[in-house]
């Protein structure tokens, strides 16, 4: 019988039956104006809307996720400063991630997404490790502002373990034969050299390569805010004589050295795909970040330390750096240290199997 009884109506709900023998709902708190609540009663939309008219909120626009909904976190997310202070290639990457997330499981409550549920979205990417590790970064930056917000009480992405990395040096590092092939196809006075001496005599990144030019130098010292750090990481990049050759002969843009063929300003994504077939017409690796890699190379066999290393190519931390002077360390102590092969040969003399002398006997 308790079961049958109506539940009590809501504090400030109130009912209307139109002209037309509709029922509408509305609220009203005190005098208040009277707010429609357009949802159908009972759905989840309609106690969003209703929390909002309470609370003295806008009401949810329609189309807008339902309170509670995987979909409506993201969209709060969205509106953060943890989202805001992200680069711009990190937000568009994420945005990607997202939206298959939305489309697979947006009206889903995200109370009941767990540890389980992150592991089977990285396992259901584990055929390309580097996208399962974007999603659960973008899943990490979720959960833990969520968390730090107080509106889900544990962080499910805490627990699951990044996906394994394949074994493997990344982008194809160029070598001194790329680049002596790329600089045979494409000489002193093209626009595909200055591309490849900007990226190989600055170390910079593909964002930021494409955003250097002559307003960044102040008597022959180039400096500039890295992408990659959020724009608070200043590199400074003497102008080499090489490097000044080079933009000398051009051709440059009016901002920017690195430019398209009508002297325009270009984007890092055109710039790749404009290097990529630069690269191949030459015969050589497509990939901006493999001429960088090169250039931290030709750094740390040349002796640069960690902390040099750090100070060109914007690194901190001291682990990417130390890659590099690992690897020059290992290359120069071999180095030094074959010649012993070859002096134990030729400085070890057996000792003879007769006696050279009597005991005693000494000559004069």
């Amino acid at each position: 019988m308790m079961a049958d009884m109506p539940r009590p109506r809501p504090r400030h709900l109130h009912r209307e039956t139109t002209r037309h023998g509709r029922a509408v709902w509305y609220v009203r708190v005190g005098k208040g104006p009277r707010i429609r609540l357009r949802a159908e009663f009972g759905s989840t939309d309609f106690d969003a809307e209703y929390l909002a008219a309470v609370s003295g909120g806008p009401l949810p626009q329609k189309g807008a996720p339902a309170t509670g909904t995987l979909a409506w976190l993201i969209a709060r997310y969205r509106e953060t400063a943890a989202w805001s202070k992200l680069s711009t290639a990190t937000r568009r990457q994420r945005e990607n991630i997202l939206l298959h997330v939305l489309q697979s499981a947006g009206d889903k409550p995200f109370v009941r997404i767990d540890a389980a549920t992150v592991h089977a979205g990285c396992e259901r990417r584990a055929h390309t490790p580097a996208q399962a590790r974007h999603f659960l970064d973008a899943m990490r930056g979720l959960f833990r502002w969520a968390a730090k917000a107080g509106i889900v009480k544990t962080d499910p992405t805490a627990n699951v373990e990044n996906p394994q990395r394949r074994k493997g040096d990344g982008f194809i590092p160029w070598t001194e034969e790329h680049v002596d092939a790329y600089e045979r196809r494409w000489p002193i006075g093209t626009r595909q050299r200055v591309w490849l001496d900007v990226l190989l005599y600055t170390g910079l990144r593909r964002g930021d390569v494409v955003r250097f030019g002559r307003q960044h130098v102040r008597d022959g010292v180039g400096s500039i805010k890295t992408e990659k750090s959020g724009f608070t990481v200043v590199v400074t990049l003497p102008i080499l004589p090489v490097l000044a050759d080079t933009l000398a002969a051009g051709p440059c843009g009016d901002l920017t050295f690195i430019a398209g063929e009508r002297g325009q300003p270009l984007t890092k994504e055109s710039f790749g795909n404009l290097f990529r077939g630069a690269c191949k017409a030459a015969g050589v690796p497509g990939s901006a970040h493999g001429v960088r890699k090169i250039a931290a190379t030709r750094a740390a066999n040349a002796g640069a330390t960690v902390p040099q290393l750090e100070a060109i190519f914007g690194w901190s931390g001291g682990r990417m750096a130390s890659l590099y002077t690992r690897s020059a360390d290992r290359q120069r102590l071999a180095v030094e240290a074959m010649h012993k092969l070859a002096n134990e040969k030729r400085k070890s003399i057996p000792a003879p199997f007769d006696r050279v002398r009597a005991a005693g006997e000494k000559s004069e």
